[in-house]
């Protein structure tokens, strides 16, 4: 049977507030086709052009990763900085990421990253900049549960804001943005809607009471692969998940967690 699902990547943008550990959260627009309306970290598909050979001359760290998260970390930073303006990139030859001034100038490549109007590759060769993939940390990796009609085989990484950035949603795939401690995403219900992956990893993420060591806590554990399945109990359909993930909740009622 062939694999259907959709390479998707994701990162948890983090920085250390006056309310302790905060991450930044989009809303998603009410009509997109996946997850409509939910907070969610930004992130999105993995294109072809995400893991052109040729775009690891620019990136910082690849030597020290996995070769196969390389697209992967490509298509995290392209989509954050599409959904969230943040970029994790900066100047050939600079150790810091990129300046709030110069990111001021860089918007107007939000959208044609999204419409692919240009690649990530010839931003970065007309910009004169390097993806900082030694910024990043694999925090988890959940692939959609196979009953469903789309499914997403997602990475999700971990990364400290970059010093005078500020995150703004695009107005287009997503209608609103924050920072937000994980506790108060998770517990207000009512007013934000956050399924079953996204609550389990802010909970997972919430262990962690500062950017430093949510950033070591990462670096130092390899993510299990996380498929959840549904199970049919008396009390209803389940949605479960291996209980050797490092998840301190492995199931929660299907009508719940959607």
């Amino acid at each position: 049977m062939p694999d259907t699902t959709i390479p998707a990547a994701t990162i948890l943008i983090v920085r250390d507030g006056t309310r302790g550990l905060e991450v930044f959260m989009v809303k998603r627009h009410h009509q997109i086709d996946f997850v409509a309306g939910a907070l969610v970290f930004p992130g999105g598909k993995v294109t072809v052009a995400d893991g052109h050979d040729e775009l690891r001359q620019y990136a910082d760290g690849i030597d020290a990763i996995d070769t196969s998260l390389h697209g992967l970390m490509a298509a995290a930073i392209r989509e954050a900085f599409e959904e969230s303006g943040i970029l994790f990139a900066r100047p050939n030859g600079e150790a810091e990421l990129v300046s709030g001034a110069r990111l001021t100038e860089l918007a107007g490549y939000r959208q044609r990253l999204e419409t692919q109007e240009i690649s990530l590759l010839e931003m970065l060769q007309r910009e004169g900049l390097r993806l900082a993939y030694d910024r990043l940390a694999h925090f988890a990796h959940w692939i959609t549960p196979e009953n469903m009609p789309k499914r997403f085989d997602t990475h999700f990484f971990v990364a400290e804001a970059p010093v005078g950035q500020i995150g703004m949603h695009d107005g287009r795939e997503s209608v609103d943005s924050l920072w937000i401690t994980p506790h108060e995403a998770i517990s207000d219900r009512k007013r934000w809607n956050v399924i079953f992956p996204t609550k389990l990893n802010l909970m997972k993420l919430a262990k962690s009471g500062n950017v430093a060591a949510a950033l070591r806590v990462a670096r130092e554990s390899r993510p299990l692969t996380v498929t959840p399945w549904v199970e049919d109990t008396p009390e209803g359909s389940v949605l479960r998940i291996r209980d050797d993930a490092g998840y301190d909740q492995t199931q929660a009622l299907l009508k719940e967690s959607l």
